[in-house]
This record gives structure tokens, sequence and C-alpha cells, in this order.
């Protein structure tokens, strides 16, 4: 029988969820048992190569590239999992979202103290994905199933919840898993 595909991407985050995956250590070697990493950076595979049990998102919605990676994932993916303060609330990237669009290209490449930008222009090329509005949270694009808190989640709690997961079991992570006090 086949083992049941994961599927992880990185988002508007700075990819600390996956190190914190990483670092379950030897028990990466059990997971690799238990399953097949499908379109992930963990196996370098940039597309969906079928139908995956379990997608795990890190980071938020930024640009229009962060949504369409989101929403495919949410098609290909059975159950989908923010994983990491960015994509539940958004976290540092959303800063921004107190500061008009304008403003921020404005600071970035025209007006901030370390600009050099002879050409007085934004970036503006077809290759570059448009920036949203604000940063969005997962769950405000698309359905998500769980939340792992945490910047990162500690690597015992994303194990905890694949495993539950994966073997069909309910995600019931104590306490010291997901406390932050």
């Amino acid at each position: 029988m086949a083992k049941p595909k994961v599927a992880t991407t990185s988002l508007a985050g700075c990819f600390g969820c996956h190190m914190s995956l990483l670092d379950i250590d030897d028990r990466i070697l059990k997971l690799i048992e238990l399953v097949d990493f499908d379109k992930s950076p963990v196996d370098d595979i940039k597309e969906f190569t079928g139908r995956c049990a379990v997608g795990l998102i890190e980071g938020g919605c930024a640009n229009e590239e962060n949504v369409r990676v989101l929403q495919d994932f949410r098609e290909h993916c059975d159950i989908l999992i923010s994983v990491g303060d960015c994509a539940i609330m958004g976290g540092i990237p959303a800063m921004r979202n107190n500061i008009p669009l304008q403003e921020c290209l404005s600071e970035a490449y025209l007006d901030g103290p370390t600009v050099h930008n002879p050409s007085g222009k934004v970036p503006n090329d077809s290759e570059i994905p448009l920036l949203l509005d604000r940063v969005y949270n997962c769950q405000e694009v698309v359905k998500v199933d769980y939340h792992l808190p945490g910047c990162p989640p500690p690597a015992d709690t994303l194990w905890e919840a694949l495993v539950a997961l994966l073997s069909d079991k309910p995600v019931e992570l104590p306490y010291e898993l997901i406390k932050y006090d």
C-alpha cells in the first residue's frame, strides 16, 4: 500500500517552521517511513504529483503568488494545516498592514534613507508577483483545518500533530506543546 503524501510550502515567512520540522531530529527517519513528501522544499519537488493527505503551510499571503500557491494546496490536500504565527495571524510580514501599500513601496524603493535608485522607479516587472493591499493570514484565503501556533511551533508539536493525523487519531496536543506563557 502506498504511503500517504505530505506537501509543505513557505509563503510570506522566514522558513523557521520548516527548520522546526527538521528539528524532529532522528524522528525524521520515522516520518519518512510513514509518508512520502510531495511538493515541498524538503525534496525539491516543485509541482504536485497527486493527492496529498496533509499540507503544511508556513507564512501568510503577501502577494498574488502566495494566494495562488495556497489555493493550489487547498485543492490538492485533504487536510491543510497553518503552521506558525505568520500563517495563523500574518506574523512579522503583517506589520506593514497599518501602512498604505504605496507608502511602503515609496520607503523601500524611493525615499528610504539608504535607497540608491537613480531611475526613481518602483520595480514593476511582470515576473514580480503583485503585492496585495495587506498581508492576509491563511484562513482568510482558504479553509484551514488545523492551526499549530508558535514562532516557530516546537518540533514536538509538529511531530505529534503529524503522527496523530497520519494514524487517523484526533489531534489532541498536550498543553506543554502549545503553551506560550
